[in-house]
């Protein structure tokens, strides 16, 4: 009111000073001229405010101004996947961890890197097509849970897959597992962290939770910079005992236990990857990673120190039986010890780009990124998929998979299809869909619409849906 009594206020002096300067005969006119313009006037000025107002209401670019369906889902998932052609749109999933320091290279705004707290520890995740909730301590609801954006409304991905079904997933994966059981993220950090391991299936089983194999992949537009430590250590140097490990456990509170000096470092390269099966002890460096890997977050850290942070034992023990936590022998035992002191521990776990075919003529090339078996089976599965400015291309899958888009601008489906240069913590993004196995099948027409920036994007797969995926070093006979 005040601003409008101001404004009011000023046009009455404006124009008693114009008419004070004319003629005495040409003051009324001009009264009526200036009268009819500032109603002209103000009618454009409310017509623009509505509008503006208007254009704010229905403009919902932060996660939590949409709303979430409590009911079920599967009308809305239905709806949308024929509109799109099998996609959902899915908004950014962030993970924090109390006992690392972030990386600071997954476009979160660096004001938001404590979003949950400085208690719960800085924002060094990314969970990609989640419906696998994080394991912290003092986790807020659905945290590492993916949500489906619809219109003006969210719910969870693991809500549309509990009520969809087959649909999402495709009918094998659903059979046998009744969930979407694999998820990936990227995993940033400033420096390096503790060697450590995740439990078997079996082993999990034992406190009711899931085993944890996982894979690597080291994007060159997330590693413009290596930050502290660039090399990560894998497994233990052949000819290991038991006993050093033990006694590594034993000297926990003397301060570095020394469980590197028992370890290889390997130097990370951009564009390579690794395959980690469970039970195998690493100490991932300081690369951003992207990590597709089976859906849980159980480990043990078996590093009681490092870059001079304390590791608590609590972390070396969080997914063991409570009555073995003291138990070293036992602890010891919960390494693969074979695949941990393997002679060629490189040969049977390094990753390079395989090209699924040589189509670099069309003006796009989709590259195997993660491949391999672990214990004779196909867990999960990456492709990297890049296409030049100005090129379409329509890629056929066999099943249904989580995609996230590391550089560029285009459509996929004509929706949407952008990489971000910086997100805030609640923003809504286009980068990031699950594609349905129906969709994948299909084919998925992706198109770049930039005329200098190549788009480049990242999907993962579920297990044992890409039988033609290459052996483990199929990259020193094919790749370009």
């Amino acid at each position: 009111m005040r601003a409008r009594t101001w404004r009011s206020r000023s046009w009455l002096a404006l124009t008693h000073m114009v008419c004070q300067s004319l003629p005495h005969a040409f003051a009324p006119r001009a009264w009526l001229v200036l009268a009819e313009h500032r109603s002209a006037g103000a009618v454009d000025s409310w017509k623009h405010e509505r509008t503006t107002q208007h254009e704010a209401r229905s403009l919902m670019n932060t996660v939590n101004q949409l709303k979430t369906v409590k009911g079920n889902t599967a009308s809305k998932v239905a709806a949308e996947l024929s509109r799109t052609g099998g996609l959902l749109r899915l908004a950014p999933a962030w993970v924090p961890r109390s006992f690392l320091q972030p990386g600071l290279r997954i476009k979160l705004h660096p004001d938001d890197t404590y979003a949950y707290g400085a208690n719960r520890g800085g924002i060094d995740e990314r969970w990609f097509a989640s419906t696998t909730e994080a394991a912290n301590e003092g986790r807020v609801p659905d945290e590492g849970l993916s949500y489906c954006v619809v219109g003006q409304e969210r719910f969870t991905l693991r809500k549309a897959v509990e009520d969809a079904g087959a649909a999402l997933v495709g009918s094998k994966i659903w059979k046998k597992y009744g969930r979407w059981p694999v998820y990936s993220k990227f995993f940033d950090n400033m420096g390096p962290i503790p060697h450590h391991m995740h439990q078997s299936g079996k082993q999990a089983k034992l406190v009711g939770q899931e085993g944890k194999p996982e894979s690597y992949y080291f994007p060159p537009q997330h590693n413009n910079v290596g930050n502290n430590f660039p090399y990560t250590f894998m497994g233990l140097e052949p000819g290991t005992t038991k006993a050093q490990v033990r006694k590594c456990l034993e000297d926990w509170n003397k301060g570095d236990n020394g469980i590197l000096d028992l370890s290889r470092a390997y130097r990370l390269k951009p564009g390579t990857g690794w395959l980690i099966g469970p039970c195998i002890l690493h100490a991932p460096g300081s690369f951003c990673t992207y990590e597709p890997q089976w859906g849980s977050d159980v480990f043990g850290m078996y590093q009681s120190m490092v870059e001079g942070r304390y590791v608590p034992w609590s972390l070396l023990v969080k997914d063991m039986p409570k009555d073995k936590h003291k138990d070293l022998d036992f602890i010891v035992n919960q390494l693969d010890w074979d695949a941990n002191v393997d002679p060629n521990f490189k040969d049977n776990h390094y990753l390079e780009p395989v090209p699924v075919a040589d189509t670099r003529s069309e003006g796009w090339v989709d590259r195997w990124i993660v491949y391999g078996k672990v214990h004779g089976e196909q867990l999960f599965t990456a492709k990297e998929l890049t296409v030049e400015p100005g090129v379409t291309a329509t890629v056929k899958d066999n099943g249904a998979y989580g995609l996230i888009c590391v550089q560029g601008l285009g459509k996929i489906n004509g929706q949407p299809l952008n990489s971000p240069k910086l997100i805030r913590f609640h923003e809504l993004t286009e980068d990031e869909y699950f594609c349905t196995e129906d969709g994948a099948k299909a084919g998925v027409t992706f198109e770049n619409t930039s005329e200098t920036e190549p788009l480049v994007v990242l999907r993962y797969f579920g297990p044992e849906v890409n039988p033609d995926a290459p052996e483990l070093g199929a990259y020193r006979k094919n790749k370009f």
